[in-house]
């Protein structure tokens, strides 16, 4: 049996929960999936996770739960996976799971792949993808020893889009799980809020990305322009935040966001590595680069050779025209 960790926050789920669930159903093996949400109170985000083709929804809950903390979400996760003894438990590369998923793998003294981003069939048996020194390796990784086995995917790696639903809805079963309140040290404060922005990059649709080639900041106005064109959010590569030029919250990339929007529009970018690890799952990149050469085309679906200058006036041109 898969075991699925939905993540969800004042009881909505976050999409990476839904791309973790499409993960589960592109194991080989044929295995039964059941998917676990925690919470003091989890009856909505269950409600909405039964709609996916599962076998069961289980509503994991505890007052102890909520607010978060590390503490009590291994306890409780514990608890839920010695009682349901699956093979495999997916969860997402979030903070929090970060936070709580390698201690409860340590207690229970049984394998985690962390980061994952795809997933192999070898003789009938998943074999996990991780990426290596950026990026630039791609390793094939087998857990040993015995299960549950813990399964950590890097947001993104799976479309949240092409899970698969079911009707009528998977059944619902609510879960109380001890959890002994002495043993949670935290003290929990507000919950961490990024730099504020007018909007969440990892849920645009459509992203104006811009990197060196625009040459200077007074030239970023006519990648802001192509961006409301086309209804669209603007996004930067590391350097042209770092010179300052665009905050740092609109950085994207390893050390910045992760985005898969529909239309990921890549103006002067060379396609560093670094860069397309942050937008490689956009369901459509276009770039304009001069260099016919750079490395962004490699993951292109539309590739213009020339200068931006010319390109994007002419483009904003045709859209208004």
């Amino acid at each position: 049996m898969i075991l699925v960790i939905a993540e969800q926050q004042n009881n909505k789920l976050t999409r990476a929960s839904w791309e973790t669930i499409t993960a589960a159903q592109q194991m080989p093996g044929a295995l039964p999936i059941k998917v676990a949400v925690m919470g003091a109170q989890a009856e909505g985000a269950a409600a909405e996770l039964a709609g996916a083709d599962v076998s069961e929804v289980l509503r994991v809950e505890n007052p102890a739960l909520d607010p978060y903390t590390a503490d009590g979400f291994v306890e409780a996760l514990q608890a839920l996976v010695s009682r349901q003894a699956p093979t495999y438990v997916l969860l997402s590369n979030t903070y929090r799971t970060r936070d709580f998923a390698p201690r409860v793998a340590a207690r229970l003294d049984r394998a985690l792949i962390p980061d994952c981003v795809g997933i192999k069939t070898v003789d009938q048996k998943p074999t996990f993808v991780r990426l290596l020194f950026q990026g630039r390796l791609a390793a094939d990784v087998v857990p040993e020893g015995d299960p549950p086995y813990f399964v950590t995917f890097q947001i993104t790696a799976f479309r949240a889009d092409a899970v698969v639903r079911r009707a009528p809805a998977a059944p619902v079963t609510r879960i109380e799980v001890p959890i002994d309140t002495a043993a949670i040290r935290q003290r929990p404060e507000e919950p961490f809020k990024g730099a504020k922005q007018g909007v969440d990059l990892t849920q645009a649709e459509r992203i104006v990305s811009v990197g060196r080639g625009i040459k200077a900041r007074e030239h970023m106005d006519l990648a802001q322009k192509l961006a409301t064109v086309l209804g669209a959010e603007l996004g930067a590569s590391r350097p042209i935040c770092d010179a300052g030029w665009a905050p740092m919250e609109l950085q994207i990339g390893s050390s910045g966001q992760t985005v898969a929007p529909k239309l990921y529009f890549a103006l002067g970018i060379s396609g560093a590595i670094q860069h397309v690890i942050g937008m490689k799952s956009a369901r459509t990149i276009v770039a304009v680069n001069k260099d016919p050469d750079a490395p962004i085309f490699k993951v292109a679906n539309f590739g213009i050779v020339g200068d931006l200058f010319e390109i994007v006036p002419a483009v904003i041109a045709e859209l208004t025209g």
